[in-house]
């Protein structure tokens, strides 16, 4: 079971065995089914790994140990306090947008500067769930708007192809089928000679004018709750100086 994910990281026996701090001998007895791996020892490993939380639980299922991470859904009351900070993170983040998504790329929560920017899409891609990978690249969603749609779909695609590839999650692997289906004869990447920043900046035209944006990417590295640790907090900055005045004159309106 622990071969697969070597073989997802690209990291050898041998990678893995100095980077858990394991000997080399105990990891291949484990791989090769001589020698049962205790639950701490398959935690050690998966850590080492960097598997996601859900697949560590699949992995103690598969030796016969209970699940140690929490699965309750979002909606649940005893995460009501988790969310409501998430909540204030959005909020601070204003007068720039800022999402947040779970593990499906189903909207989660949104700040009030990400309406205004979806205004566009079809209604029918707004029905709940909204799932935001579908809205930025659908033809009927954001992708007509997205003035670098080449690069900015290649992004995407790149993030859904590693999620897919770490989690091996159907879903995942099917709103990846879905999205490539989207891009017809849209170029898989644009000749990067042609550009000089630093990453691939999301450019939105918009009733104000073309809006040029670079994203971070924040997740809770710290929690133990599946749901939680699965969520991912998109945020949005300027990325020149007319998009900064655009939204300094937005906040003093």
């Amino acid at each position: 079971m622990f071969r697969s994910w070597r073989e997802r990281r690209r990291m050898s026996q041998l990678d893995l065995a100095l980077h858990a701090q394991v000997s080399q001998k105990h990891v291949s007895f484990i791989e090769s089914g001589r020698a049962a791996p205790s639950r701490e020892m398959i935690l050690h490993l998966a850590k080492a790994l960097e598997v996601p939380l859900r697949e560590r639980n699949a992995l103690l299922n598969a030796a016969g140990f209970a699940p140690v991470f929490r699965d309750r859904p979002l909606d649940d009351p005893s995460l009501a306090l988790a969310l409501a900070n998430i909540e204030r993170l959005l909020k601070a983040h204003l007068p720039y947008p800022a999402l947040t998504v779970d593990r499906h790329w189903n909207l989660v929560a949104s700040n009030a500067a990400v309406a205004p920017l979806i205004v566009g899409a079809d209604p029918r891609l707004m029905e709940p769930p909204v799932n935001v990978m579908r809205l930025s690249l659908h033809p009927r969603g954001l992708a007509p708007l997205i003035v670098n749609l080449p690069e900015w779909r290649a992004h995407l695609l790149e993030r859904l192809r590693r999620q897919a590839l770490m989690t091996a999650d159907r879903a995942i692997e099917a709103l990846l089928a879905e999205c490539e289906g989207y891009g017809g004869k849209i170029a898989a990447r644009a000749d990067p000679a042609h550009h000089d920043e630093i990453a691939v900046p999301l450019r939105l035209r918009t009733h104000g004018g073309v809006l040029s944006f670079l994203g971070t990417v924040t997740v809770f590295g710290t929690a133990v709750e599946l749901s939680l640790a699965e969520l991912s907090l998109e945020a949005f900055y300027p990325a020149d100086d007319a998009t900064l005045r655009s939204f300094r004159h937005m906040s003093e309106a």
